[in-house]
């Protein structure tokens, strides 16, 4: 059981199974990941402008792929987060065209937040939430042929965004091509469920993971097991907007709008201000999908990152 290391002076911003990996290891084996700034293109000085000219054909700057020995299809790769460092910096915004709310927001937006031990400082009215860091992207490479982007998550895993991938955790995604060929990136330090503005707290970092194969277990898509709290911000209670309606995705867009509408009366933040921080603190959540014809779609903010 040997320990490896894979820097991110290459990066791999697609999926294909055709790819010459970088690292082989063992079934058992460590690996300790440079993860690059997730779109592999912006700084702690970009501003709006940087944020709008991105080359989504670089997105998402990830670290592979890695070949295990012995995985063939039908199995399943197993992997264990071990650890996730930040390195003091990250950033949230929206675009046009991207996120829950595009219609509202229909312009570039960049909020760089200040990464220091394990909070992650927002920079306005003392908002402060936990590093509470997992990788966005994690998969393996594609059963059928050709380059495929990252941006949508697929049957492989990829950009899946679950924040529940944290320290602690395992995973297993089915092996898809000989090797599985894994790569993974994306890393946020905060994500709100939901991701709404579709960008978290988007972060370089150093990722830790061991991998092992299970032959035994059969699985169609990514199953993980998490270790509790569900999220340190579960502190100091909550406040929740709702909305209903026969539309689940209007119910959820109108919920984030009024939390939205509180946050800029309440905490004096302007509204891209207040959608990014949606994005990475704020839990949308189903409340209620039985009773039609309306649903209600509920969403939570945590009252502990307020100072």
């Amino acid at each position: 059981m040997a320990e490896h290391y894979l820097d991110d002076s290459v990066t791999q911003p697609f999926w294909d199974n055709s790819v010459t990996p970088r690292l082989t290891i063992d079934p058992g084996d460590t690996v300790v990941i440079e993860c690059a700034e997730p779109v592999g293109q912006l700084t702690p000085e970009s501003d709006a402008t940087d944020l709008a000219n991105i080359d989504f054909s670089l997105v998402h700057a990830l670290t592979g792929s890695i070949f295990i020995r012995g995985a063939a299809v039908g199995d399943a790769l197993e992997v264990e987060i071990l650890d996730m460092q930040h390195k003091g910096w990250g950033w949230t915004g929206h675009i046009p065209n991207f996120g829950l709310l595009a219609e509202d927001f229909d312009y570039s937006y960049i909020h760089h937040w200040a990464l220091e031990g394990d909070a992650c400082h927002f920079g306005l009215n003392g908002i402060t939430l936990p590093f509470e860091p997992f990788p966005g992207c994690v998969g393996v490479a594609p059963a059928e042929a050709g380059r495929l982007t990252t941006i949508p998550p697929r049957i492989n895993g990829g950009n899946v965004d679950v924040r529940d991938l944290v320290v602690g955790c395992s995973f297993w995604l089915p092996v898809l091509a000989p090797g599985a060929l894994f790569s993974t990136g994306d890393c946020h330090s905060a994500q709100g469920q939901g991701e709404v503005s579709g960008i978290a707290v988007e972060s370089p970092m150093t990722v830790t993971m061991r991998f092992n194969l299970r032959k035994d277990l059969a699985i169609k898509e990514l199953q993980i097991r998490r270790p509790s709290p569900m999220t340190l911000t579960d502190s100091a209670g909550y406040y929740i907007t709702t909305a209903h309606g026969p539309d689940l995705m209007e119910d959820a867009k109108n919920a984030v709008r009024y939390m939205i509408d509180w946050l800029m009366q309440n905490h004096n933040l302007e509204a891209s201000q207040a959608y990014c921080l949606c994005s990475a603190a704020g839990d949308l959540k189903i409340a209620e999908i039985v009773d039609a014809p309306n649903w209600v779609v509920a969403f939570h903010m945590p009252l502990s990152i307020f100072a």
